[in-house]
């Protein structure tokens, strides 16, 4: 585990070696915040099953990724899929064939981690950065499409939130709407709010928006009153997600990057 530090905030980053256990096809193994802790208030993050238990599917903390954007020959009859900081993954059973592997840079107040992959016709070097300043955490990822083909992105974060001591939840810098649900709904000032506090599978719901600028979010938390966070890009598909344990939004970018393009974008978050 790698941990960035300073008078407010301590943050843990998976190593993606000595912390394999906890990594698996479906996020980054690199740039993977677990947890966030303040020094007077506790941990800041939760997850799915979060304080009772961890698995690599739900995760925990802060963790991204590219895993439904998986890239492959169309032409191959091998079941192998290279998803972009994993590595090689059988998809039909869902493990990881060959992790990527990562140089890694750390100092106090940040960590860098670098991979390259080659896969058929698609390559690629990455760069991942978890920079902490003040009481901001910025996770930057930066892409070079140094291969032959055309490579379709499909990123989202999922950050992991506890429940605030109150049924608002976030709101963003422009106007969403969503279908009528059993989870959500949309106060009068803009937040998102939960419709019921008996929640025990999980509640989803799309958003839908028409905003043209980076978005921005405002999250109510239970200990530092209220997380802003920064994205670098305008969100697709936008999906928000929780259940009895946790709330997170997940706004994707989704574009392609050409052959000797390259392509970097971040998040800030406040806290």
């Amino acid at each position: 585990m790698y941990r960035l530090e300073n008078e407010h905030l301590a943050v843990s980053v998976l190593d993606p070696t000595a912390d394999r256990e906890r990594l698996g096809s479906r996020y980054c193994t690199g740039g993977y915040i677990l947890q966030i802790k303040d020094h007077k208030l506790g941990d800041l993050l939760s997850g799915p099953t979060y304080p009772d238990s961890f698995n690599v599917f739900d995760g925990q903390g802060i963790p991204d990724g590219f895993a439904l954007a998986p890239l492959r020959e169309t032409v191959s009859a091998d079941p192998a899929t290279l998803i972009l900081g994993i590595g090689t993954c059988n998809l039909q059973n869902g493990k990881v064939l060959e992790f990527c592997r990562w140089d890694v840079d750390h100092s106090p107040r940040s960590v860098r981690m670098v991979t390259e992959h080659v896969f058929g016709s698609y390559a690629a070097r990455m760069e991942r950065t978890v920079t902490l300043t003040e009481r901001t955490v910025r996770s930057e990822t930066h892409i070079e499409n140094t291969g032959q083909a055309s490579m379709p992105i499909r990123w989202f974060p999922h950050p992991f939130f506890p429940h605030p001591h109150t049924d608002e939840l976030f709101k963003v810098n422009f106007p969403v709407s969503f279908p009528e649900n059993p989870g959500y709904e949309i106060g009068a000032n803009g937040y998102i709010r939960r419709k019921s506090w008996t929640w025990g599978s999980g509640q989803s719901a799309k958003l839908d928006h028409a905003g043209d600028s980076r978005l921005i979010v405002f999250q109510r938390h239970p200990k530092v009153g209220l997380i802003a966070a920064t994205c670098s890009y305008v969100p697709g598909f936008f999906l928000i997600w929780g259940n009895q344990h946790t709330f997170s939004w997940e706004p994707f970018l989704e574009r392609s990057v050409w052959s000797g393009q390259s392509y970097a974008w971040s998040i800030d978050y406040e806290f």
